[in-house]
């Protein structure tokens, strides 16, 4: 079936709907796919709507796929879900759960497969002749989308059904079923009549193109804005970055020079540790002005119109504001409660920054350097204060953190906790879209049953969106035969040269782990019908959240962080030094993200008529008392997860919501008599917290699994905040 949540993927370029991924303080991230259902349409000529073939259950042919087949894929694609809708509707029978729900499931097939070549080229290979395609596209696909949600007749057997005496004697994953696929039309404009319907649709349209217009102004910003460094201006650099960084020119034919590309994770370790003190404002500044440039891809207007045209909509439906439209169908129920928590964090947060702020002073004090720190000095002198209190040298620490060996630790946790066994497909059996794309089967380690492939596209490229992401190509499903899973990891690490290894940050390790945790979501799904592989926002980050606490176990530790040269494992003292600086700096990544949080759900909880966008952002956050040696994870202008899609507008909070859950339940595996690898807590976390995806509750899914709901004082304690 196809509904907004998944056409908000596609048409915008953020997270909705099914979900996926981002980072734990997360950047641009990932939405699923829906899973295709089990009845295949007739063959078609066109590549991008053919039945996936091949092995494995058949696979998207990713090196044959042709941007001029995408127009016309795409119409037609629309043409056949449509046709299969009205018979859905127009079936002179009864409404029945089999006869509209589940034929609603078995829906959209080609579409969805459509949807899976589209996912690439706007996420992984974006090009100037695809965006053409995409601002064309988007309102088309806005308005065939309103024309299936606004159905009556449709929405009329669909309500028959959740209202009908069949809906009792239904088990109670085909309840929540009925319920979500229900509640999806009516909180969409299916209630709605007339003009109001009519407008509804005409603003859904409008949003559609400016979300697109939103993440492809970012998209130039981060392409059109390259810093090119000289041999003399590599001063505090370490080998890695600046091998990276000389890769990272090469590839814009700029042999010679070295380039810190507009991305995050070059940002990151150029302002750690640059000595260059005007360069890193440059940096900073080019990469925290993204979409905020006053030119032509500038973002400000963008926004304003957004949430006005938001405001308009949901008042359509009743609601007095975006964020209470919202958050009905989420963990947090209420702006109120979203708000509640993320303001008894704050406090803490800021108050940490303070004296991480005297810390980084002190140091430059005594250096003699004469400067106040500023935003563009806190990574650097956070990093001297983090050797000078714990002797801890993260370039140090990153020459035992490689790429694929990090990977290998990934599949021996899956391995522990889920049973799953990871094989390389021999190259070239699989299709792929880019060479650095490698592809693995996935097995039941005790049945040997095929669960489906992982794709793993790990290198920063042009075209490629930033941040880190999960998606899946299919999802499992059994309501008409096992479908295995085809999914995917999407990350933007700095390629190297050839033959060397890529070395990350140990937040860049976390992230790993982080969205490896989505694929594993995907890939344990135990549930019969596709809608049932989405999932609540604010609850979908925390199983990705909870695995990257396997990264620092001693099984991980003691056999896949090894020295890139020596091959020696990391010494048991620099372990300690790297447990002991767990809390380091967390004022700087709570307060980070949480002013994005805040601001994020502030922005949709007033009457955004005639707003100053750039005015309220600086406004609010004065009278939150933000430091000002820090900024927005996300500032306004380019914030992807709120702004060029519905999935995280007014549910970006969802991410410290989901870690209250992490926190509580990494306590469980610390106090459980196998730790982290205790058997019978991991068959508990399969079982009831990664396999049931959306078929249960989340809130009665965690109480399944720890026996009461989670403790907010859990979170405080993991990030070394006062307890009260």
């Amino acid at each position: 079936m196809i509904n907004k949540k998944f056409l908000s993927l596609f048409i915008a370029a953020a997270l909705a709907g099914n979900l996926a991924a981002c980072n734990k303080a997360p950047e641009n991230t990932v939405a699923s796919n829906p899973a295709q259902p089990a009845a295949e349409q007739p063959a078609n000529s066109n590549l991008l709507l053919a039945e996936f073939s091949g092995p494995y259950g058949g696979v998207p042919a990713f090196d044959k796929m042709n941007l001029a087949d995408l127009k016309p894929a795409l119409e037609q694609g629309m043409a056949l879900n449509e046709a299969e809708v009205e018979a859905i509707a127009n079936n002179a029978a009864p409404a029945t759960f089999d006869n509209t729900i589940v034929a609603l499931e078995r829906s959209g097939q080609a579409l969805n497969r459509v949807y899976s070549y589209y996912g690439i080229w706007r996420s992984n290979q974006s090009s100037p002749e695809f965006r053409d395609i995409q601002r064309e596209m988007t309102p088309i696909l806005s308005a065939f989308n309103s024309r299936l949600t606004q159905n009556d007749k449709l929405f009329q057997r669909i309500k028959t059904v959740y209202q009908g005496d069949e809906y009792a004697t239904l088990g109670l994953d085909q309840q929540r079923l009925v319920k979500l696929i229900y509640d999806s039309y009516a909180r969409n404009g299916a209630t709605l009549s007339g003009e109001a319907k009519a407008r509804y649709a005409a603003i859904d349209q409008e949003l559609a193109k400016l979300y697109t217009q939103f993440g492809n102004n970012v998209l130039a910003d981060e392409e059109g804005y390259v810093t090119y460094l000289t041999q003399d201006q590599l001063g505090g650099l370490p080998d890695s970055v600046i091998s990276a960084a000389a890769s990272a020119a090469e590839q814009r034919d700029k042999v010679g020079q070295y380039a810190i590309t507009n991305t995050r994770s070059s940002m990151d370790p150029f302002l750690t540790f640059s000595d260059q003190r005007d360069l890193r404002e440059q940096v900073w500044r080019t990469y925290y002005n993204r979409g905020d440039n006053g030119d032509e891809h500038d973002n400000n207007a963008i926004i304003a119109e957004i949430l006005q045209l938001r405001d308009e909509r949901v008042a359509l439906l009743g609601y007095d504001n975006y964020a209470q439209w919202q958050l009905q169908n989420r963990m947090a129920k209420t702006p109120e409660r979203a708000m509640a928590l993320m303001e008894s964090v704050w406090p803490a947060a800021i108050a940490r920054v303070k004296q991480e702020v005297v810390d980084m002073q002190a140091v430059a004090d005594a250096e003699g350097a004469n400067i106040k720190i500023e935003p563009w000095d806190y990574r650097y002198y956070a990093e001297k204060v983090r050797q000078q209190k714990y002797d801890l040298d993260s370039d140090q620490v990153k020459q035992y953190l490689q790429l694929d060996k990090l990977r290998e630790a990934m599949f021996y946790v899956a391995g522990r906790l889920f049973s799953f066994a990871f094989t390389p497909v021999p190259e070239g059996s699989v299709p792929v879209f880019h060479p650095d794309v490698k592809v693995w089967e996935v097995t039941d380690k005790i049945t040997g049953d095929n669960i489906g492939l992982w794709y793993l596209d790990p290198f920063a490229r042009t075209g490629k969106r930033s941040g880190a992401w999960a998606t899946s190509y299919r999802s499992h499903t059994t309501f008409d035969g096992d479908k295995n899973v085809l999914s995917s990891n999407n990350s933007n690490f700095v390629k190297g040269a050839a033959g060397e290894p890529v070395l990350i940050s140990w937040d860049d390790a976390e992230t790993y782990f982080h969205e490896f945790g989505h694929a594993l979501h995907y890939l344990s799904s135990d549930v019969a019908y596709p809608t049932l592989n989405g999932g609540v926002r604010d609850y979908t980050e925390f199983q990705s959240q909870l695995l990257e606490r396997w990264l620092t176990t001693d099984e991980v530790i003691d056999n896949y962080l090894v020295h890139y040269k020596t091959g020696e494992p990391i010494p048991a003292e620099l372990v300690k030094k790297i447990k002991n600086a767990a809390t380091f700096n967390e004022g700087f990544k709570t307060t980070e993200y949480l002013a994005s949080a805040l601001i994020d759900m502030k922005l949709h909880s007033i009457d955004p008529a005639g707003i100053d966008v750039d005015k309220f952002e600086r406004e609010t956050l004065a009278a939150m008392n933000m430091p000002e040696q820090i900024v927005m994870r996300h500032r306004t202008p380019q914030f992807g997860h709120v702004f060029s899609g519905e999935g995280y507008a007014a549910g970006y909070y969802g991410y410290m919501w989901a870690e209250v859950l992490t926190s509580d339940a990494a306590e469980a595996f610390a106090e459980a008599p196998g730790g982290f690898y205790d058997q019978e807590l991991a068959d508990k976390l399969v079982k009831h917290l990664f396999s049931v995806r959306n078929s249960v509750d989340p809130a009665q899914a965690y109480r399944e699994f720890r026996g009461r709901d989670a403790d907010v004082k859990a979170l405080m304690r993991d990030r070394g905040f006062p307890v009260k």
